[in-house]
């Protein structure tokens, strides 16, 4: 098995991702690239980019839409409005092997989350609000969730995916379900998922969410 994905794919994940994995995903202008309505507002331009390209992604969103930059590290025209800034963690995977829990199917009660689940995978982002997820999110890898009584109470899915990598994204537990392991139960079942497929599981957290990086 190997683990070992290159890792300066990690320094620039969405365009990596955007030129690879999630190219039928894409929407590309000039040296300008995002992804399409309703799946990520994640936008890349090169650490070089000059106005032309800074334009061309201005005509890919439309007046007013948002561009998240995410870890691209040019600087925007004086006249692009700043939204928020955040800092955060990118960490990556070091364990030597698979972790307990294979993921969906098995007795841990982790279930795959198809496009027939959005809507409650919506209202579950809603209450939990753990990061952007949209209603065409959940087409960029597989989501798996825990449910209760049928209710859909924490999921957690793939993101990003340069080379070598996906990046595990969108954990979140009801508040009434807290406390039971599950988090630990869904991540440990996309990380298998991951491994198995050669690749290597990375994940990004603010550098406040402290349960996020202790987990």
């Amino acid at each position: 098995m190997r683990v070992d994905g290159d890792v300066v794919a990690l320094d620039d994940p969405v365009g990596a991702s955007l030129r690879g994995h999630h190219a039928h995903l894409a929407r590309r202008l000039g040296r300008a690239a995002t992804y399409l309505p309703g799946v990520a507002t994640f936008s890349v331009v090169p650490t070089d980019a000059d106005a032309a390209a800074w334009a061309d992604l201005a005509r890919l969103l439309g007046p007013g839409e948002l561009a998240d930059m995410f870890s691209c590290p040019a600087t925007p025209p004086p006249d692009w409005e700043p939204v928020f800034t955040l800092d955060g963690r990118q960490l990556i995977w070091t364990g030597s092997s698979r972790p307990d829990g294979t993921g969906a199917g098995t007795d841990t009660g982790v279930v795959e989350l198809g496009a027939d689940s959005v809507p409650e995978m919506l209202d579950l982002i809603e209450r939990t609000r753990p990061g952007p997820f949209w209603p065409r999110t959940h087409e960029l890898g597989t989501y798996l969730g825990i449910r209760d009584n049928g209710a859909l109470v924490a999921m957690a899915g793939e993101r990003l995916r340069p080379p070598g990598w996906t990046e595990i994204s969108a954990v979140c537990t009801a508040p009434e379900a807290r406390g039971r392991g599950h988090a630990a139960r869904l991540i440990s079942a996309l990380v298998a998922r991951i491994l198995a497929r050669d690749e290597r599981p990375f994940l990004h957290a603010t550098e406040t969410n402290t349960g996020a990086i202790a987990l």
